[in-house]
């Protein structure tokens, strides 16, 4: 059965956090439990760490307001694990997404953004899709070998693979792993059509790969730029890069010959709305030739984590920006209703996309799609394998 799922979608300048790797055979591992936090920890977006939907136990911490001398939350180090899949490629039937199948090297994310939709996943491990989400990490360490053998599966027809549907596939962790470098090797290989969706510079580390790739038209880049505003960002996306470095990125992916795009994504209303224009002007700058964007999803408990992030950042706004939200999802903080999810509906909703039309025309984004070549895929020669006579 096809699964429906969601489409998407900085080098902080401070050191990683501690990796604590440890073993296992089975599927979830197990993790430490979730340490009690109250209030805000330095280098991470969500402010609570409640449990999942799915927890027989439900566990909520809260501020008992006997002293305002109380420690401070300590600092929460990344707990990282290996997870072992029977496949690797995650595919959908979605109607509002462009494409049918993806690669999520990873589970969990260390960027933080409050916003991102993947948090609710983590509640199907038994964890909290607040700190939980960006503290305890899952990667795939077969995952190469895994589409290696998928893609020479008798019948495989290519479509386009997209990494950074769910959670980023070059997120800090990628650094030290190198999960997605070793995927992209294959579909190299393979001759395999790529998209990559993500909020990090590091994806530059392997324009060696992407570019001749993209040279045969097999390889795009979706860069997300949710706000120019740092001090915004490093509350809202603590971990992901900063918005220049993310500007940076799409400029040199751009010169290496790799059709790029700027994701204005999310766009939160009453809060980083008034910046679409420049967004695009500045992605179109930058080298970008495509735009896309999404408004604010709150789907299960982000609707709470980011009420929460919002009351505390931003309380003087934190009233108008919920309001606007409502308006724009029939009076609800969300609806799942396909072709609505992403867009909204209503007057604000119809206005966000009027002015992100004029600004593409504007920048001339968006005139043509980048070119897929399908025609291409080829599974290369194994050892051992004989010569074809004709």
């Amino acid at each position: 059965m096809a699964q429906r799922s969601s489409a998407v979608e900085r080098e902080s300048g401070q050191p990683d956090n501690v990796l604590v790797l440890f073993h296992v055979k089975h599927y979830p591992p197990p993790m430490p439990a979730s340490l009690p936090i109250v209030g805000a920890v330095r280098g991470r977006g969500a402010r609570s760490n409640h449990s999942g939907r799915f927890n027989a136990d439900q566990r909520e911490d809260f501020d008992d307001g006997w002293t305002a001398e109380d420690a401070a939350p300590p600092r929460l180090d990344d707990i990282v694990a290996p997870v072992r899949s029977r496949t690797i490629i995650s595919r959908n039937d979605s109607p509002d997404i462009g494409f049918d199948r993806s690669i999520n090297p990873y589970m969990g994310c260390s960027h933080g953004c409050i916003y991102c939709y993947a948090r609710p996943t983590h509640a199907y491990l038994g964890l909290s899709p607040g700190l939980d989400f960006e503290t305890r990490l899952f990667f795939k360490p077969d995952a190469a070998r895994l589409l290696e053998r998928e893609l020479r599966k008798k019948g495989y027809a290519p479509e386009r693979i997209q990494l950074g549907a769910n959670t980023d596939p070059y997120q800090p962790l990628e650094r030290r792993l190198r999960i997605t470098r070793e995927i992209l090797k294959v579909l190299a290989r393979f001759k395999h059509p790529v998209g990559i969706t993500t909020k990090s510079a590091l994806v530059t580390r392997d324009i060696d790969i992407l570019g001749p790739m993209a040279a045969e038209n097999l390889a795009m880049v979706s860069v997300s730029v949710t706000t120019l505003d740092r001090r915004l960002a490093r509350a809202m996306e603590p971990r992901a890069s900063t918005p220049e470095r993310r500007l940076e990125a799409i400029g040199q992916l751009a010169a290496a010959g790799i059709p790029t795009m700027i994701g204005v994504a999310p766009i939160i209303p009453g809060l980083t709305d008034h910046e679409i224009e420049t967004l695009i002007e500045r992605g179109a700058d930058a080298g970008a030739i495509q735009a896309h964007f999404t408004v604010l999803r709150l789907p299960l408990e982000i609707k709470d984590l980011f009420r929460e992030w919002l009351a505390a950042e931003r309380p003087d706004r934190a009233a108008r920006v919920m309001s606007l939200v409502r308006q724009m999802r029939g009076g609800k903080d969300y609806d799942a209703e396909w072709g609505k999810r992403m867009r909204g509906e209503g007057p604000i909703a119809d206005l966000i996309a009027q002015r992100f039309k004029v600004a593409c025309r504007k920048h001339g984004l968006n005139q043509a799609r980048p070119k897929v070549d399908l025609g291409l895929f080829m599974p290369p020669p194994e050892a051992g394998d004989q010569m074809e006579l004709f």
